[in-house]
């Protein structure tokens, strides 16, 4: 969703040129989140007398904003070289929920003339209907049809009053926590204001928000570690300060972080990282006061290389091609085969002390949406097999709309790539509250959905950037996969078959590698369906998920009508839309529903379906009829690994034809990555 940045030097000299340069780049590594327009601010002068704050903003894309931000530079007396030893600037791209992409929705969002207090949001303010009309009834004029519009307002509505009831030491940290009082919903906000020259605030509620800390100076010996709580405090080292909605802009610049916690207001002043929790039943007569909170910072496991292309021109084209390297991570230190006993077993070090309870459990629950709803979908066959305990899949904006029942001897698995989705956190307060094993299987160490379940497994897929999701699906399969095997461990009459899966999972890598070689052929698919207006994909058993999976790549990032179906609802209303036009993917690889996929390509051969057939190799005779249907072949792997496997090709498939049709690949229209909001 949308992508806040901001920047914070204290004593370190650094030129408005600069400055700008690393609030532009920061909104750069955001942009695969999804936006569609963009904003920064800056300070006028370098010193903090008469300081007024600077605000740019744009519709489109980044570039347009650099663009339209050094037009309106050189129109102006503002030097860019002016150096500044302490500045704070924010910046932020936007996706659009209250009013349409237009600069006066953009952010920041301003409190009024003069700028005196700013701010860049992330997330929707549920109640902003009732504080605008309470803000305009005290003479605030409005300008954006924003929900963020009455955060800065009421910023200033809280300073003002304060001021008037003749308190002139109100802090920077007050105003915002009383604001923070008055605001329903989720959000990740921060707060610039001339009033508190050169200072920043941060706070969150249910969107992802960080802190990265880039030293100067650094004595390893004499000065404290930055897993020490002293190393935020105040000191006058060079330094530098970066928040972030997203890890992939901290990167670059420092490895040190600190999550941001729900109720945390991160005040940054003189270099020093002064956090308070914030309590939403305190201030309520007169201004808060509380606490500060006692943090350290940890190390970013990241890399810059990943999150660069390389030698790819797309993300997304990088990320399917990085598949055999990262379901290689997914598996290391997971899978033990062989020793002195010969064992095959897995070991999923987050989940070993709560076997025992899933084991006992009555049934276990997978919530989930989209990509990763289907992920869950595609291990659920061998969860249900190995465990022998029913299995249930919800996605989790129908689950809390229908207050779906959730019990106390329910294992939940919540699945979700970024760790942060909205209405997944949302289902885990849901399940929290009525007592179930709450079991988290995200991509991002140290996200929401990692922090707030009772025990879970990160994918370890790398950092994903592409907004369709590619590399995380699969690896997502595999630990779901594995999970099953842990839980199903100590059966010995599926011990053979957890030994041939395990088998099955050391040849994934290759196998994918191998299926990648078909990227050309799916080019060329790509190249005959390239004027078509919908696709059909056909799966059954273990490769329903991969129908339903495949037709929303297709659909997400080519911008073409999709739709994955379960062959066996076929003749029921879905074969009324063959005819020899329509262009039908089946999958047919070799597994318990083969012989039944068979009969549905009869089928559809006999009204003259156009067909488009996935087979195992070796399998081209069993499933072509006269010849007239074009055929995938794919290698073979442990039936419940297959859609590891299948999903390749539609993935390639569906890159080619958002490429071939001229669509970013990256950014499909009107998506984001990361969806922080219902």
């Amino acid at each position: 969703m949308c992508g806040i940045f901001a920047y914070l030097n204290h004593n370190v000299n650094r030129e408005r040129r600069y400055i700008l340069e690393v609030l532009f780049n920061g909104l750069r590594r955001l942009e695969y989140r999804g936006y569609d327009s963009a904003g920064i601010s800056i300070d006028s002068l370098s010193s903090s007398d008469s300081l007024s704050p600077l605000v740019f903003r744009q519709e489109g894309n980044i570039e347009s904003l650099v663009k339209s931000v050094y037009q309106e530079v050189a129109t102006t007396d503002l030097n860019l070289e002016e150096s500044f030893d302490v500045h704070a600037g924010i910046a932020h791209t936007r996706w659009a929920t209250h009013g349409e992409p237009a600069p006066r929705n953009s952010h920041p969002q301003t409190s009024g003339a003069g700028n005196e207090f700013l701010v860049v949001h992330n997330g929707v303010v549920t109640n902003y209907e009732v504080l605008k009309e309470t803000l305009l009834r005290h003479g605030f004029n409005f300008e954006s049809e924003t929900d963020t519009e009455v955060i800065p307002k009421l910023a200033k509505f809280v300073f003002d009053k304060a001021n008037e009831e003749g308190d002139q030491t109100v802090t920077f940290s007050q105003v915002v926590l009383e604001v923070m009082r008055h605001l329903e919903g989720a959000y990740a906000l921060i707060f610039k204001s001339r009033h508190y020259p050169n200072e920043l605030i941060a706070c969150k509620r249910g969107s992802p928000l960080l802190l990265g800390v880039k030293e100067f100076n650094e004595d390893v010996c004499n000065g404290p570690s930055f897993h020490d709580v002293k190393f935020l405090a105040k000191n006058d080292q060079p330094r530098e300060l970066f928040l972030s909605s997203d890890a992939n802009a901290l990167v670059e610049h420092t490895k040190k972080v600190l999550v941001i916690e729900d109720g945390e207001v991160v005040h940054l002043k003189d270099g020093a990282v002064s956090i308070l929790k914030f309590d939403h039943g305190k201030g309520k007569k007169g201004l808060a006061r509380p606490a500060s909170v006692q943090r350290a910072l940890s190390v970013l496991e990241m890399e810059v290389e990943q999150i660069n292309k390389g030698k790819y021109k797309h993300y997304m084209q990088k990320e399917i091609h990085e598949q055999p390297e990262s379901l290689t991570t997914t598996m290391r230190g997971r899978l033990i085969r062989g020793g002195s006993c010969k064992a095959k077993t897995v070991l999923l070090g987050g989940l070993k002390d709560h076997l025992k309870t899933i084991r006992r459990s009555r049934r276990i629950v997978f919530i989930g949406c989209g990509t990763s709803y289907n992920a869950a979908l595609a291990a659920r066959t061998i969860l249900e097999e190995l465990s022998g305990i029913p299995v249930t899949m919800e996605i989790a904006s129908d689950l809390l709309d229908r207050q779906g029942p959730i019990y106390r001897e329910d294992t939940t698995v919540f699945v979700s790539q970024s760790g942060e989705t909205a209405d997944t956190l949302n289902a885990l307060e849901y399940a929290l509250e009525n007592g179930a094993l709450c079991v988290g299987i995200t991509n991002t160490v140290g996200s929401a959905i990692a922090r707030h379940t009772h025990c879970g497994v990160h994918i370890n897929a790398g950092a994903e950037i592409g907004v369709a999701s590619t590399k995380a699906y699969t690896s997502q399969i595999v630990v779901m996969a594995m999970l099953a095997l842990a839980i199903g461990g100590d059966a010995i009459s599926s011990q053979a078959r957890r030994e041939a899966i395990i088998d099955g999972l050391f040849e994934l890598p290759s196998k994918v590698r191998e299926v990648l070689k078909l990227d050309q052929e799916m080019r060329d698919l790509a190249q005959l369906l390239i004027a078509e207006q919908s696709l059909l994909v056909f799966g059954r058993g273990y490769n329903y998920a991969t129908a339903l999976e495949g037709a929303l790549k297709v659909k997400e990032v080519a911008l073409m009508h999709s739709e994955g179906i379960l062959a066996g609802e076929m003749k029921h209303g879905p074969l009324a839309l063959v005819d020899e036009n329509l262009p039908i993917v089946v999958i047919a690889t070799r597994d318990t529903c083969f012989s039944k996929q068979q009969s549905v390509i009869q089928q559809l051969n006999a009204r003259k379906g156009r067909l488009i057939v996935m087979c195992s190799k070796g399998d081209v005779a069993s499933v072509t009829v006269g010849g007239s249907c074009r055929v995938i072949e794919v290698p073979q792997v442990e039936d419940c690994l297959q859609p590891v496997i299948n999903i390749v090709p539609l993935q390639l498939l569906a890159y080619h034809l958002t490429v071939l049709r001229g669509y970013n690949v990256d950014q499909p229209r009107n998506l984001a990555k990361s969806v922080t909001t219902e």
